[in-house]
């Protein structure tokens, strides 16, 4: 929406300042005013471009984010009702794991495990928790 409305009024803009720049040739505008209110429009329009290109590449950033969880998905559709995880779903649904070193700081041995999911990236163990719980 908020793409839209920049696109909309980058237009506006642009439509706004030929507008005074025909009212300042016909001299309907003075130049002094003229100056002020196309260097203000220019500022806003140039703004609205940089807004509307960051957020068009967040829009494309969260598109592919959203093909590599429906890619994952139907990988991991093939694997619901299985009773062994074989080396080879490990290698479709895994990119790597990555064990730290153990801590015994706390007195216990602690050791953490990242696995990172194909496509999906890391997904923190907690999280994971969290909604198998809820």
């Amino acid at each position: 929406k908020q793409l839209a409305r920049n696109e909309k009024r980058i237009v506006d803009l642009k439509r706004l300042f030929m507008k005074i720049y025909e009212d300042n040739a016909n001299g309907k505008l003075s130049d002094e005013r003229f100056d002020m209110m196309s260097q203000s429009y220019d500022a806003e329009q140039k703004h609205l471009e940089e807004e509307a290109l960051s957020i068009q590449q967040e829009i494309e950033v969260q598109e592919q984010q959203i093909e590599n969880i429906e890619k994952f998905v139907q990988k991991a559709h093939k694997y619901v009702h299985i009773e062994e995880l074989t080396p080879y779903a490990l290698r479709e649904l895994v990119s790597a794991i990555y064990v730290d070193a153990p801590n015994k700081s706390s007195g216990k041995r602690v050791q953490h495990i990242h696995i990172k999911y194909d496509g999906l990236g890391y997904i923190p163990l907690d999280e994971l928790e969290a909604k198998e719980k809820a």
